[in-house]
């Protein structure tokens, strides 16, 4: 399941679950949200695949396509003459005032980990990021100027193309040209990558306005006040309560004790009243009608993102 939570277009959608089987305490449900075809949601894990998701690149893809580009990229200077040109060079001190890359994993319908809400509320764990940018920052040598220049494709001083062994380098340098050769064979980048994060938009906003939702939302928003915590109209709403970052620096300032219970209330209360098993039911109903209606649209995405698999697996070797 990809992490989207910037991206949901209205304010009650994010909250979304499921599970696989009712379990106990399915009895204390409202009667809505253990109907036929509705699943319990009680972590993350109980999430299972949104229609949507078979037309986007994975996790694993991300990663497979990294690599690919690396070795690309590594060709391409080798091919200019830095035979030893490292896979993963490193940033020079231009590029490398400490990286702070927020490592938030959300999943699309919020926090569902009550260990994760009563220690950290709405945010994250510091010690979590750090170990996420010390493994994602790069291990090779940082590039000479030459090689700079080449991997990205700086001209001369009179504004002329660059040239290294008798051969002009590519626009952009090595860097934009591993990126082409990853995309060979694609019918259009722009639908490639933004044809469903778009149809998904549009979806996300027809949700929030089924009255299935609305109703889940609103038990929601009277259960987290009846446990002493702000009326929000959604789980969304909690998540980007300003309060929670005012003051905060940099991720470095614990949570506050009313951001704390607020947190633990919106998870309990989610867990109680099964507001995301309800939230997914109609995300996929609505997610299927949407590849019926345009079939055209998500078969070509799809070609397309086989394309780029298939070149993944010729760069790495593996066909």
């Amino acid at each position: 399941m990809k992490a989207r939570w910037g991206g949901l277009a209205l304010v009650g959608l994010a909250l979304v679950g499921c599970g696989h089987g009712f379990g106990p305490g399915a009895d204390d449900l409202p009667g809505y949200a253990r109907e036929a075809g509705v699943p319990r949601v009680k972590s993350e894990r109980d999430l299972p695949e949104l229609p949507l998701e078979r037309y986007e690149f994975s996790g694993g893809d991300h990663k497979r396509m990294e690599r690919a580009r690396a070795h690309l990229v590594r060709q391409c200077m080798r091919s200019f003459g830095f035979a030893d040109f490292p896979l993963h060079p490193g940033r020079g001190p231009q590029m490398s005032e400490k990286l702070i890359a927020t490592a938030v994993s959300v999943s699309p319908y919020g926090i569902l980990d009550l260990g994760q809400a009563r220690r950290w509320g709405y945010g994250f764990d510091p010690e979590r990021a750090a170990a996420w940018n010390e493994k994602a920052e790069p291990k090779g040598r940082v590039p000479t100027q030459r090689e700079y220049e080449v991997l990205h494709g700086f001209g001369t001083e009179d504004g002329g193309e660059k040239v290294v062994r008798g051969r002009e380098v590519p626009d952009g340098g090595c860097a934009a040209e591993g990126a082409r050769r990853l995309m060979e064979g694609v019918g259009d980048q722009e639908r490639l990558w933004g044809y469903v994060s778009g149809r998904t938009q549009k979806i996300d906003k027809a949700v929030a306005r089924d009255e299935r939702v609305r109703r889940a939302f609103r038990d929601w928003s009277r259960c987290v006040m009846g446990r002493g915590f702000k009326e929000y109209e959604s789980p969304v709403a909690a998540f980007r309560d300003k309060a929670w970052s005012a003051g905060r620096k940099d991720g470095d300032v614990p949570p506050s004790r009313r951001e704390l219970g607020t947190a633990v209330a919106d998870v309990e209360c989610k867990k109680k009243l099964n507001t995301a098993g309800v939230w997914w039911v109609v995300s996929d109903e609505k997610q299927r009608a949407d590849v019926r209606d345009n079939k055209a649209g998500y078969a070509a995405v799809r070609e397309d993102r086989d394309r780029v698999r298939a070149t993944v697996r010729e760069v790495l070797g593996e066909k």
